[in-house]
């Protein structure tokens, strides 16, 4: 008889590798949407459709995925979810025209979503409570790990050609790695005298099915039956929150934000980025040390008191100086025709015209700039070339050192603010999620809360840019 395999360290791992795609997969977009713009002359609407085509896979695959998890089992779901997230990376990077693209997101969206509600569920179930709460925070923990990792690769493919096709088909990595982690592992938390011999000397909790627990329907948690309505109102309240706060959208408009605080060059912008990375790996590790040492509750209000100081900070300053929120996303006049479908793609009916000038590598720039705005005329055939998509300096025409040191603040209050949902609604929210509901209806109750978080995820996304952009 073999020896059984070590649990603890392969939940960490599928943990981890888990929250990792999903991290990279959900941030890569903000690093490769100005190449993008660039190779497909996108407009505003054509950005917001590809950012936001992952949410509606997402939140395709949270109306029906609890279904799945609790049908077929967490570890299938797993493995399923990692097979068409590999044919969704594929289709991304071979993309040649935007329909294959969205395409692609969105099968991206299926299978991050989907494994997300299995993964979280899966690891808290194969451990005890002594160890849920860092397993499962380590899922979090992997989520900005993976963000920071996307951050990293856009910068460093910022320059090479075509580099967002490379950015797109790193993902499938981490994925191919948790698979191999999970054909280790139980299919099922009650399986086996494996389980039941090894999760106990592990610190786990060994409880067998049928052994006089109440059963659960869809139905029971909109019923007041052992406070079940509450627990669903709890749950939708957190995911809801969670998405309203705005914080999830930096994510994918990373560069674009940061542009408007003053980082001018597309290079300069990305790299700023990798900054706002750090800065979560960093708030989320703190998070796992102290989420089962000082509780939920405590981290979730201290964390929400924090980011609503920020905001305000943020929302002060903008009002004392004018931040940089023109429309950046207009279809550029370099933008190459491609097709993908027999016909053409249909992105581009104008002729072709002359390319930009490129740039000679990347450059550092002076950050702290005001752009010269760029003015569209409804008349012309394209617009000006935006500062935000050029990785060449611009003049400063407000060098005040009041506006640059507000500025400083703006961009210091944003990454606190940053930092603060990453230790507070970031772990927590899913945390609390994987521990509130029955075993027999945890997958379709969770899956029913995070369907309203892709919801609302998907409404601010898909009107982000307009946001902004509006005087």
């Amino acid at each position: 008889m073999g020896c059984p395999p070590p649990v603890l360290p392969l939940c960490a791992s599928v943990s981890l590798l888990g929250g990792l795609t999903f991290g990279y997969e959900l941030a890569v977009i903000s690093g490769a949407l100005l190449p993008l713009q660039l190779d497909f002359g996108l407009s505003c609407s054509q950005q917001e459709l590809l950012v936001g085509s992952l949410l509606l896979g997402g939140l395709l695959a949270s109306l029906g995925g609890g279904f799945l998890i609790d049908h077929y089992g967490r570890k299938r779901t797993i493995l399923g979810s990692n097979l068409v997230l590999l044919a969704g990376s594929l289709s991304l990077g071979l993309a040649g025209s935007l329909p294959w693209l969205v395409l692609g997101r969105l099968a991206v969206g299926l299978a991050i979503s989907l494994s997300s509600m299995a993964c979280c569920i899966y690891v808290s179930e194969l451990v005890g409570p002594r160890q849920r709460g860092v397993l499962v925070s380590l899922y979090e923990a992997g989520i900005t790990m993976g963000i920071l990792l996307s951050y990293a690769l856009n910068y460093a493919l910022a320059s090479a050609p075509q580099g967002w096709r490379h950015m797109f088909g790193w993902a499938a990595a981490p994925a191919l790695l948790q698979s191999l982690s999970l054909l280790f592992l139980p299919a099922h938390a009650e399986e086996t005298a494996m389980y039941k011999d090894l999760i106990p000397l592990q610190g786990g909790e060994a409880t067998m099915p049928g052994m006089g627990r109440p059963r659960y329907t869809f139905l029971d948690l909109f019923r007041a039956r052992d406070n079940m309505r509450g627990r669903t109102t709890v749950g939708l309240g957190l995911v809801l929150f969670q998405q309203l706060t705005g914080q999830p959208n930096v994510l994918c408009y990373a560069s674009t934000i940061f542009h408007s605080v003053g980082f001018h060059g597309g290079s300069s912008a990305v790299l700023a980025s990798v900054g706002l990375g750090m800065v979560k790996v960093a708030a989320t590790l703190s998070a796992m040390g102290l989420v089962d040492r000082a509780g939920r509750r405590v981290l979730l209000l201290a964390g929400c008191s924090l980011m609503a100081l920020t905001v305000s900070g943020i929302g002060l300053v903008s009002f004392v100086v004018p931040m940089d929120s023109g429309p950046s996303c207009l279809a550029m006049p370099n933008a190459t025709q491609k097709t993908g479908f027999p016909g053409g793609s249909g992105l581009l009916n104008e002729p072709s015209l002359p390319p930009m000038p490129r740039s000679r590598g990347r450059q550092w720039e002076p950050v702290f700039t005001t752009a010269q705005k760029t003015k569209f005329h409804p008349g012309a055939a394209v617009a000006t070339p935006l500062p935000a998509l050029s990785t060449t300096s611009l003049v400063s025409s407000d060098p005040s050192p009041e506006h640059t040191l507000l500025r400083w603040t703006a961009l210091i209050c944003l990454m606190t603010f940053v930092s603060a949902f990453s230790f507070g609604f970031g772990p927590v929210t899913w945390l609390v999620l994987s521990e509130i509901y029955p075993g027999e209806v945890r997958g379709r109750a969770f899956a029913f809360c995070n369907s309203f978080n892709w919801a609302a995820n998907l409404f601010i996304s898909l009107s982000f840019l307009d946001l902004i952009g509006s005087p």
